[in-house]
């Protein structure tokens, strides 16, 4: 993605820890870990700002007489209120939930004025602001096994602006702990693997509304036994839980437990345990709301943007499930290459581009069905609406089509064109050969964020850089996948290194200009440090991460440093990149040691 600002919103915590013991598991006891949940018991063992666990203020509970409210005074002013919690080792599933109320005086549609902060220990489960103001109650309900055995404290942080007040009204807090004790795998093998997904949605008459099916077969490759799997419903974020845009009913071949990390995770046990190399296919019927907004998943007016709408299979490894929140500010999409076969049925007045290959046939009065195939992508995403559309070929034979909504000039759609096909055939030239057969660059000035990558489908702003940058994403997160929310160096600052290289620019001198915000600062931090530091993750992670792969290039030669990147993408073609695997290859392409440039350039792992 080309970084285009922060935008505040819900950020739920998963930290998948490393788990590494092969002791029996404990025995799980169920277990409530929250104290005094509905604050009916006064104040202990809370810590709070002075008036927050209250009975009045024109608040009511969500049950009995007592609730924390947190802020509400219409004038600059911040409430805490915290917890310290011990989560009982032993218990495979761990789950937050309380019920929150907002109301407030402030009358804006777009403007978080006022924030309430949920977090676990360092991670932020959530931001919520006078936007999600609600007429009574909602309950939030948060993934944390992953701190089963710690200790950490759950923290409630009320922010309030000058003028208008903002009342966060929290009750009956809690902390459910439950299941086998099963450890996760020691095996670190990427699992399920093999994903397929067949899909069939019909939309309305606008392209916002689709419902449908979709199954996925996959393959356990582990040698720890596959019991349960978890799609990932990363649009429910644009939702507010447990109101989503993305609804999975009907589940087969499997049983459906309740969402969590906001929503955005389902997990679905299985009807035996699949041993390693057995498969299991799960099907569920699908519906998709696409909501208001120039979003990588919204509509701007009549044009439909549908990125990461159909769920995926999440990967577990020997760190256990990877679920990790979603992230607003940058990718948290982490998903093994797979098939993909998705027949769209829409109105004939509606374009669709889509990822893969698209055939178009006609379909009853007035509609048309799009079946789009595409083989070893990690993610599927389309568009719909009157798009105007142009296409070419490039010189080394691959087919490019520019949608572009109403507004942008054909001679920008036109120049968009060239740049798209100079820049994949200048990549191309770089890492490997560009494996698909066609891309397609949909247009749209509104766009927030600048642009967005999937496989075979760009989302961008007419502006050459940031195309060019989408589309060597087709080769670092898409062809060399890598863990975007744990590792998002890994694609945004290979895709900026090699947009320069592609734009003939050597980031001469790029690295001098540096200036660490902190000693924690480091090019290979995570989303979760980005989060928590939006306004650096532009500059450290697209300028300095670009700047050290020049100056790594400076200094093992530009032959080198060419070799070095090609056979790195051919080594892990279709297959994931990790920082300690690419720090290894380069040291293997030099006889200078890399120790001290490492350390210099803030690069661990």
């Amino acid at each position: 993605m080309v970084a285009g600002g922060a935008v505040a919103g819900a950020a739920p915590a998963h930290a998948a820890a490393p788990h590494t013991a092969t002791a029996a598991p404990a025995a799980c006891t169920p277990t409530q870990v929250v104290a005094n949940g509905g604050f009916e018991s006064g104040s202990s063992p809370w810590t709070s700002s002075s008036g927050v666990i209250t009975t009045g203020g024109g608040e009511s509970a969500h049950s009995g007489t007592q609730f924390a409210r947190l802020d509400g005074r219409g004038t600059t002013h911040t409430d805490t209120l915290s917890q310290s919690l011990t989560i009982p080792a032993g218990c495979s599933a761990a789950s937050l939930t309380f019920w929150l109320h907002i109301d407030t005086a402030e009358t804006t549609s777009s403007t978080a004025y006022d924030k309430l902060t949920a977090k676990i220990g360092s991670a932020t489960l959530a931001t919520y602001s006078n936007l999600d103001k609600n007429t009574g109650y909602a309950q939030k309900t948060f993934d944390v096994s992953s701190y089963s055995g710690q200790t950490v404290t759950l923290t409630f942080t009320g922010v309030e602006d000058y003028s208008l007040q903002t009342s966060f009204v929290i009750d009956d807090v809690a902390l459910n702990t439950s299941g086998d004790g099963t450890p996760p795998p020691t095996d670190t093998t990427r699992t399920p693997a093999a994903p397929a997904y067949t899909v069939n949605l019909t939309s309305d008459s606008s392209g916002s509304v689709w419902n449908g099916h979709e199954s996925a077969s996959f393959t356990n490759a582990s040698a720890s036994p596959l019991n349960e799997v978890y799609l990932r419903l990363w649009d429910n974020y644009h939702g507010s839980c447990p109101t989503t845009p993305i609804t999975v009913t009907n589940v087969t071949g499997g049983t459906a437990s309740p969402l969590s990390v906001n929503c955005t995770a389902l997990k679905i046990t299985l009807p035996a345990p699949l041993n390693q190399g057995q498969s299991g296919t799960i099907g569920f019927d699908l519906g998709i709301s696409v909501p208001s907004g120039a979003d990588r998943f919204g509509h701007d007016g009549a044009y439909n943007f549908i990125g990461n709408a159909l769920p995926v299979l999440a990967i577990r490894d020997g760190s256990g499930w990877h679920l990790d929140p979603y992230t607003n500010n940058g990718e948290s999409f982490y998903s093994l290459a797979a098939d993909f076969s998705v027949t769209l049925d829409h109105p004939t007045s509606l374009l669709v581009p889509a990822t893969g290959t698209s055939v178009d046939t006609p379909g009853t009065s007035g509609r048309t069905v799009t079946k789009a195939t595409a083989s070893k992508v990690r993610d599927f995403a389309w568009a719909a609406g009157a798009f105007s559309k142009i296409s070419g070929t490039s010189p080394a034979g691959v087919k490019v089509n520019v949608y572009a909504v109403s507004g942008i000039s054909s001679s920008s759609s036109q120049s968009m064109l060239t740049t798209s096909m100079n820049a994949v055939d200048s990549h191309a030239a770089r890492f490997g050969a560009y494996p698909y057969s066609e891309v397609d660059a949909v247009l749209d000035n509104n766009f927030w964020f600048g642009g967005m990558e999937y496989p075979g489908f760009v989302l961008d702003l007419v502006d050459s850089n940031a195309l060019t940058h989408e589309l060597a994403h087709q080769w670092w997160y898409g062809i060399v996948g890598d863990d975007e929310y744990n590792n998002p160096w890994l694609d945004e600052s290979f895709a900026d290194y090699s947009t320069d290289i592609a734009e003939g620019s050597t980031g001469s001198g790029c690295w001098n200009s540096v200036s660490w915000a902190s000693s924690s600062e480091k090019i290979t931090n995570s989303m979760a440090y980005w989060d928590a530091h939006s306004s650096r993750y532009g500059t450290v992670v697209y300028g300095y991460g670009k700047c050290a792969l020049h100056d790594l290039q400076r200094l093992i030669g530009d032959s080198a440093m060419t070799t070095l990147l090609r056979g790195y993408a051919q080594s892990h073609w279709y297959g994931v990149s990790t920082t300690a695997e690419f720090k290894a290859a380069a040291q293997a392409a030099t006889s200078t040691d890399l120790t001290s440039f490492w350390t210099t350039h803030r690069i661990d792992g």
